[in-house]
């Protein structure tokens, strides 16, 4: 489904490797099970051209990686960003958490990445996965091919894509596209409109799946802290096996605090979680009322862009000023 061959990114790659602008390359690569896409670093053109995967199963954001990668060797690292990696790209150099100079970043057309996830629950004893030009072909040990439309497996975050701009690269492989989020809030609006109880109790269903394996804050591109709270005894909400508790809920509501307003809304969390709790719709719910209380705001569109949770105004809601209102999800 991707419109960018694989080829096109290797020789690319390959080009940039040879002619001394990079010395390595972050791409994708198999892992486990031909459809199990895992990141991976390579070093030459042989390794790209013998390991080196692109298509709609390539989910991964490289941005987080850059933060230990990018100060690692003196020559530059290659990145390739889709769409919502650049917005988290941006967003950490806002942050200074590694040096633009040591990164070369192509930016690479989307046309949305396919959950895994939803494929596998579908289709029993799954072996492969196959793209056609309208049609994905899930290759099973026991009921043969099974055919699926590709909106009917694409990843949550591609149905309700932000933007399918490139909002940082030093060139471009395809057609850059536009922002465009009309039905984003779609389900956040779902929970808005639960009575209380509703929520409480969906909530309840989905955070009673966790098992702290810290997967979501190892792998969200806001969560850079060198010591977090949750791995520090003396906080009180250290990791802690799973158990049914407010101290389990209260993992998920920090982390959400704690990336309030420099959350790129890309997802990862939601991607990476084994129990498929939909993380994500904690975050976005903290980005649909920072833009109704603060005005539009998006996360890594530019680099340097404040939060309006950062800059104070007399002009900022006070709390009795919103009791009422769609906060109150």
């Amino acid at each position: 489904m991707q419109k960018i061959k694989r080829e096109a990114l290797i020789s690319r790659a390959s080009e940039l490797l040879k002619n001394g602008t990079v010395d390595r390359v972050f791409g994708w690569k198999r892992g486990e099970f031909d459809y199990d896409i895992t990141p991976a670093l390579f070093h030459s053109a042989d390794e790209l051209e013998k390991d080196f995967v692109w298509g709609s199963l390539c989910g991964a954001n490289f941005s987080k990686y850059l933060v230990k990668e990018a100060a690692a060797g003196e020559g530059k690292v290659l990145v390739f960003l889709k769409p919502c990696d650049s917005y988290s790209f941006n967003q950490l150099l806002t942050e200074h958490r590694f040096p633009r100079d040591k990164v070369y970043a192509v930016g690479v057309e989307c046309a949305g990445m396919l959950d895994a996830a939803k494929i596998k629950a579908a289709a029993d004893g799954l072996s492969a996965i196959r793209e056609t030009e309208n049609s994905v072909i899930a290759e099973t040990l026991y009921d043969g091919d099974i055919e699926f439309k590709p909106d009917d497996v694409l990843a949550e975050r591609c149905l309700n894509c932000k933007s399918k701009k490139v909002v940082a690269f030093d060139e471009m492989l395809g057609e850059n596209g536009e922002a465009d989020a009309s039905a984003r809030f779609d389900e956040v609006e779902k929970l808005e409109k639960m009575t209380p109880d509703e929520r409480y109790a969906f909530w309840q269903n989905e955070l009673s799946r966790c098992i702290r394996c810290n997967a979501c804050r190892d792998v969200c591109p806001a969560c850079t802290c060198e010591k977090c709270v949750f791995d520090n005894p003396e906080s009180g909400a250290e990791n802690k096996a799973a158990a049914d508790s407010f101290e389990e809920k209260m993992f998920h509501i920090i982390r959400a605090f704690h990336v309030a307003g420099r959350c790129t809304d890309c997802g990862e969390c939601s991607r990476v979680c084994p129990q498929h709790i939909p993380l994500h719709l904690l975050n976005r719910k903290f980005i649909k009322d920072i833009d109704a209380f603060y005005g539009d705001y998006q996360a890594g569109e530019e680099v340097g862009m404040r939060a309006p949770v950062v800059n104070y105004t007399q002009n900022d809601p006070e709390p009795g000023d919103v009791v009422g209102g769609g906060a109150n999800g």
